[in-house]
């Protein structure tokens, strides 16, 4: 199966199990909502504490955000712990929500393999979408069961392999900052920071990579972490070039959606200064939010389509070499 077709079967599987693009959808937005408490509170406390400006302190990013909030609570040891036990706590409920609807939904998109046929060689139509239409609220939930104790390990080893690569980082950003002390020197370690920053996106890109391949080994072996991380380190040998192929594109359609959105983003935000049409901006922005999330949804449960066919092809071409092998073993014994 070539890379066009691969990506089409993703598109086509995501699209029949809407279903699944909602609820990642709204389990993505509901993180997000629970990400927002602890962090509207500090700056409330914030406010309170050292009179600083609500609105100034929620501008930007999440991320832009907790900097600012965690920058302005230096001066309060006890607030800034709170906050960050708070937010800590709200972090790792959320991600385990996250980690408890992946296994519906890798489920849900395990099922259409043997029923679907070959859709992505047939004409778009309804019926030939029925068989990839898998989803049932009983074969998601038995997902979320079977698979949330091993997402939930991973998805744990995940979150430690994040700390370990942002702190690093910036210990080696703070460390560089202090032993620099020449405006020269300056200049050239703020270009070696911003290069260990793009290494530091790359490198959590390859990471986010490996854990959905090994996602899907789980599903599809019905293994534990160990042997899983070795059927992908077997998958990745073999079917390399199809795999960067699937990543590159959806990365660049992901890109393409982002620079999309911004445009859309900053065309609603030019209504704002029109006089009464303004006042159309926020639920303009509401259905641009919506539009966005679900897009992205669909973007990424595309790519998992593609790479749970490519995973489950392979691993039945694997099979069928350790029969024959077998076979061949029993009929010419040494």
């Amino acid at each position: 199966m070539d890379l066009k077709h691969l990506l089409k079967r993703g598109a086509l599987l995501a699209a029949a199990n809407w279903q699944t693009v909602a609820i990642q959808f709204i389990a993505q937005t509901t993180f997000q909502v629970l990400l927002a408490v602890p962090i509207i509170g500090a700056a409330i406390l914030v406010a309170v504490l050292l009179g600083a400006d609500i609105a100034d302190l929620l501008q930007g990013s999440l991320r832009e955000i907790f900097t600012t909030i965690a920058s302005a609570l230096l001066s309060e040891p006890v607030a800034l712990v709170a906050f960050m036990i708070a937010f800590s706590l709200v972090l790792l409920g959320g991600s385990v929500l996250m980690f408890l609807v992946k296994g519906g939904t890798v489920e849900v998109l395990l099922a259409p393999h043997m029923l679907a046929g070959a859709v992505e060689h047939q004409p778009i139509t309804l019926d030939s979408l029925r068989g990839a239409a898998q989803f049932t609220l009983r074969r998601f939930t038995e997902g979320c069961s079977r698979l949330f104790r091993p997402y939930l390990t991973l998805g744990l080893l995940l979150i430690l392999v994040y700390g370990l690569s942002v702190g690093g980082y910036l210990i080696f950003v703070v460390y560089g900052y202090g032993v620099v002390s020449s405006r020269v020197f300056i200049v050239g370690w703020t270009f070696v920071a911003a290069v260990a920053a793009a290494l530091l996106v790359a490198w959590i890109t390859l990471v986010n990579l490996l854990y959905l391949l090994v996602q899907v080994a789980m599903a599809v072996e019905r293994v534990g972490l160990t042997d899983a991380t070795r059927a992908v380190a077997r998958f990745v040998r073999a079917e390399f070039r199809e795999l960067a192929g699937i990543f590159l594109l959806v990365l660049a359609l992901v890109v393409a959606a982002m620079f999309a959105s911004a445009l859309a983003w900053s065309g609603v935000g030019l209504i704002a200064f029109v006089p009464l049409v303004g006042l159309a901006v926020f639920p303009l922005q509401l259905v641009a939010l919506l539009i966005r999330g679900l897009v992205f949804e669909y973007l990424g449960l595309t790519a998992l389509g593609a790479y749970v066919t490519l995973y489950v092809r392979h691993a039945s071409q694997r099979a069928k070499a350790v029969s024959s092998a077998v076979r061949s073993a029993v009929h010419h014994p040494v």
